[in-house]
């Protein structure tokens, strides 16, 4: 099922408003990220065709990077940096486009992303890391594995993009596109009145988030500043153009795939798709009445189940059937 059509079917099931979440939805500690010197970590990288703003956690921990989606930026990984910061080098790029990084000199693709982010490793010596990506940092991060499969050592899809989006139409999604960024645009001066409003807020996120007003305040307000970048129109369009599918089962590294039952950008059966074309060495894991960002939505149950991945073990029973813990 496709963007829309996927949309169109929750909105009409649900309407508006979705029965309430359950207790172990949006458990964050906004004290965790809050507390966090995150100017001390902050640092800008020049690679090949421009800058990227980094968090660099630095250490000699094991390394781990975060890749964020379109429309994203490095906060929206602010409930998952601190809980490995510890005891890995995390690393968070804004991508090319997004966040404070400027647009690069050459076109945006996904296959240029990737590079960026081989790129990334190479100027700060880090060698083989876990990857995580978002949305289309999945993709991005997929596409790395195919494209420099030394690069990485464990990769986890959460709600990755890169497969049905390849069925869509690609000019009235485009013009959806540069709509919703003329909208972004013109709604940043009132972000801040909007998401103090629950009812405006759904309205405004509940294609991403299944239940927005549950999200706290501060980091809602840290997520919307990656609205309106000037990178959103031409990643959409890298979106459109690659298609990787053939490519999948070159993939050899251990992967996770993560998804949101009940994600109304990407639908879950993408998860099934890209564990049949990677082949034995994926499993994926569904969380139930979860939307398009499993690691904000439910943070507890992400972090712990990437933790699992990392040092190799299986997860426990419950997250394996998909039951919220």
């Amino acid at each position: 099922m496709g963007l829309l059509a996927e949309l169109a079917r929750d909105v009409a099931t649900n309407g508006l408003f979705r029965p309430g979440a359950d207790d172990t939805y949006a458990d964050g500690d906004d004290s965790s990220w809050m507390d966090v010197d995150w100017p001390s970590l902050t640092r800008f990288v020049r690679v090949p065709g421009g800058e990227l703003q980094v968090i660099d956690t630095g250490g000699d921990g094991r390394p781990l990077i975060f890749i964020h989606g379109v429309a994203g930026l490095w906060q929206d990984w602010l409930l998952n940096i601190p809980a490995f910061m510890g005891s890995h080098r995390v690393v968070v790029p804004d991508l090319p486009g997004f966040g404070r990084s400027p647009m690069p000199t050459e076109k945006i693709s996904i296959q240029g992303y990737a590079k960026t982010v081989d790129a990334l490793c190479d100027a700060l010596g880090i060698d083989c890391p876990v990857v995580v990506g978002n949305s289309m940092g999945g993709f991005v991060a997929a596409e790395l594995a195919i494209a420099f499969p030394t690069r990485v050592d464990k990769l986890v899809l959460v709600s990755a993009v890169g497969l049905s989006i390849e069925h869509l139409r690609r000019e009235p999604l485009l013009a959806l596109a540069r709509g919703w960024a003329m909208a972004a645009t013109r709604a940043g001066a009132r972000s801040e009145a909007m998401i103090r409003r629950p009812r405006l807020r759904r309205l405004a996120l509940q294609s991403v988030v299944r239940y927005p007003e549950k999200l706290s305040y501060p980091l809602t307000w840290e997520l919307v500043q990656g609205a309106g970048k000037p990178g959103f129109v031409p990643a959409m369009e890298a979106l459109t153009d690659y298609s990787f599918r053939e490519h999948l089962p070159r993939i050899e590294v251990p992967t996770l795939i993560v998804w949101g039952r009940n994600d109304m950008l990407v639908p879950v059966a993408d998860a099934d798709e890209y564990q049949r074309l990677i082949g034995d060495n994926a499993r994926r894991e569904i969380f139930e009445d979860t939307g398009h960002v499993p690691m904000l939505e439910r943070p507890s149950r992400f972090n712990a189940l990437l933790k699992e991945f990392i040092a190799g073990r299986e997860a426990p029973e419950a997250a394996v059937e998909g039951v919220s813990a």
